[in-house]
């Protein structure tokens, strides 16, 4: 349970700071592609014995250039694209995970492990986070750049493309930290949850960051003690917990005075970065 726990705050941390840009940037629907898209990846590098972090990599690139083959063929757009390759590339790495001929714990990557965590695994998943935060403090400035103002932002010395790349790799690394425990399929809780809620209840991206890993370690620990106490799979009660937090904070901000009015108001409103 200490392994555990400390797992899931090794996600949390990174999931609810890199999950405020995935939301400011409105990339929670390609977070989620990109980690089944990767998935085939994580299970090949599992069988070789290679690191995770590479076959994560590797899914990434095979995904990428399946996309641009596929978007290529006549009468195929890009969304038909996506959809055809990230469904595919899911299923054939369900299709290795679960094969009888595969060696056990492979399905620990699709439905997570949290409670069989180990030492090594948490010294690995620990350096990896590490890694991540650190380049999230060095790509702050050009995220904020390209984030709230696109059309400017080379002249404030960020690349967009170079950025959006960056933020892909470490939404891929995020996965690779946090699929040990939660899974392939549950991981999108711990980096979509914890700063969706935390974008309900605050205006400013530090603000948001502070308030998501708030929620990210309640959630963890609540989760854990459900799993324990009601006698029901960790990983699901620690995103279960994540979901339900924040159901009761959409009901909240909803209800406030006003809400309805500024929900009505046009176009989007973003918080507003630090000065």
């Amino acid at each position: 349970m200490q392994r555990a726990l400390l797992e899931l705050l090794f996600v949390g941390v990174v999931g609810a700071v890199l999950g405020c840009w995935i939301v400011l940037y409105e990339l929670a629907y390609s977070a989620e592609s990109l980690a089944h898209a990767l998935f085939p990846g994580l299970v090949a590098a599992a069988l070789l014995g290679l690191p995770l972090l590479l076959g994560a990599a590797g899914g990434v690139l095979g995904a990428a250039a399946a996309i641009a083959l596929t978007t290529r063929l006549p009468g195929i757009g890009r969304d038909v694209a996506v959809a055809v390759v990230v469904t595919t590339l899911f299923g054939l790495g369900v299709l290795l995970a679960l094969t009888p001929a595969s060696p056990p714990g492979l399905d620990g990557l699709l439905f997570g492990d949290l409670l069989g965590v180990t030492r090594s695994d948490l010294a690995a998943s620990g350096a990896l986070a590490a890694l991540c935060l650190a380049a999230l403090a060095a790509l702050h400035r050009p995220l904020l750049a390209t984030g709230f103002d696109r059309g400017s932002a080379r002249s404030l010395g960020a690349r967009p493309l170079l950025v959006d790349l960056g933020l892909l790799g470490l939404v891929a690394a995020a996965i690779v930290v946090g699929v040990q425990g939660l899974g392939n399929l549950l991981v999108l809780a711990a980096l979509i949850g914890p700063a969706a809620t935390a974008r309900l209840a605050a205006r400013r991206v530090p603000a948001m960051m502070l308030v998501g890993t708030a929620v990210a370690g309640g959630c963890a620990l609540g989760g854990l003690y459900l799993s324990y106490y009601a006698d029901v799979a960790a990983g699901a009660a620690v995103a279960g917990s994540t979901v339900c937090v924040y159901g009761a904070a959409l009901s909240v901000a909803r209800a406030r005075p006003g809400a309805r009015r500024r929900s009505r108001r046009p176009g989007r409103s973003r918080p507003s970065p630090a000065s």
